[in-house]
């Protein structure tokens, strides 16, 4: 899969989905969309032992979205399960953590990922001995280093520890999601992973260190998002795992594999209504209804992107044919292409997926955090 960067990724509302219905013509077409991109998204690396638990404990976290397995912290590009195992690749077992900062922020992240594990034993967690169970912060920007530190530093002052902090607080490089069926494992397998939870040890140890304490509120850090968070937004590498999640088949086949949809059986060729056009999974302005015009092709068409957006152009020689691609500039989303024979003033025609955008009236501009190109309208 390509490595797609990201600017406020993906869907907000607890991943909520919905339909879409727009045109005016009897064959119009349903698309199913991530809601409320506006409320971002952010990302979060940490691995605390066995991803299994990590995952588990994190996902029960209000904010919290979803949660991957994985593997971080290696050399060996898309290691498996038995490689890392082997503690050849240097990875140690992760998981990445995508959450909504305005209902938690990654200071409380952190409060968790201390209650979930042992942060002084650098050589495993529990049972599971050797480099690739380590602790880890994997930070994504200097705000998180800043957040990170700053935690672990408040934790060892706290006495709950007799020992040093042992817990690597490094910079993040890479997460590659682990086998599928790894994936969710305390869901699909809760016999086998209730077994091994209580054989490791894990929340014996815990109750043991933290007593009362190891139950928090975690609403008190339900804040405006801080500096890590909205930097963390930024620029994220979101897994395939993730991104087929929250598209559908056809949302992931158009950006993700440079897919087209059918003409005049999508959900914007027809659409007559004043507003803008964003990317669909990182919410990046694209389009102008302004500059949108019926070209008769079936999909929706545009003289120009919006003023400012550094539309990103391919050469595209698939199908016999020379084209120019045209991609979105942060989340890299295939889009569609662009021709020379559109109408003035630019004389240009993008034609583009109505599976790679989300359209937004105006009306609600404001409400989704896109007021700034409300004066597109007046």
């Amino acid at each position: 899969m390509k490595k797609i960067a990201i600017a406020s990724i993906l869907t907000l509302s607890g991943l909520g989905l919905t339909t879409l219905v727009t045109g005016t013509e009897s064959n119009t077409a349903t698309t199913v969309a991530p809601t409320k991109i506006a409320n971002q998204l952010a990302v979060a690396t940490f691995a605390g032992g066995c991803f299994w638990c990590t995952e588990s404990d994190f996902e029960k976290l209000d904010g919290v979205v979803q949660v991957i397995s994985g593997y971080s912290g290696g050399v060996k590009p898309n290691p498996t399960y038995k490689e890392v195992a082997s503690g050849q690749t240097k990875h140690t077992e992760a998981v990445q953590v995508f959450y909504d900062p305005n209902v938690i922020s990654y200071e409380g992240l952190l409060e968790r990922l201390w209650r979930e594990m042992n942060p002084t034993d650098g050589g495993g967690q529990f049972v599971d001995r050797g480099r690739q169970y380590r602790p880890a912060v994997f930070y994504h920007n200097q705000a998180q280093k800043t957040v990170a530190e700053a935690s672990i530093a408040k934790l060892a002052a706290s006495g709950v520890y007799s020992k040093p902090m042992a817990t690597e607080i490094t910079q993040y490089t890479e997460f590659y999601p682990a086998e599928d069926y790894h994936q969710d494992y305390y869901q699909r397998n809760p016999i086998r992973y209730s077994y091994y939870r209580n054989g490791s040890g894990r929340d014996q140890f815990l109750n043991k260190v933290w007593g009362d304490d190891i139950k928090i509120d975690y609403s008190q850090f339900k804040h405006k998002p801080s500096e890590a968070d909205v930097a963390a937004n930024q620029f994220v590498t979101p897994s395939e795992h993730y991104l087929r999640s929250v598209l559908t088949p056809i949302q992931y086949n158009v950006t993700q594999e440079d897919g087209t949809e059918r003409p005049f059986e999508n959900a914007y060729w027809n659409e007559k209504r004043d507003g803008i056009y964003v990317d669909i999974i990182s919410g990046e302005p694209l389009f102008s209804s302004a500059d949108k015009f019926k070209s008769g092709t079936g999909w929706p068409s545009f003289t120009k992107p919006i003023e400012g957006v550094s539309i990103v152009e391919h050469e595209d020689n698939s199908l016999f044919m020379k084209r120019v691609e045209v991609r979105s500039p942060a989340a890299n989303s295939h889009l569609g292409h662009v021709f020379t024979d559109g109408p003035a003033p630019t004389g240009l025609r993008y034609c583009i997926n109505s599976a790679s955008l989300r359209f937004i009236p105006k009306e609600k501009l404001t409400e989704e955090g896109y007021s700034q190109f409300a004066s597109l309208f007046e």
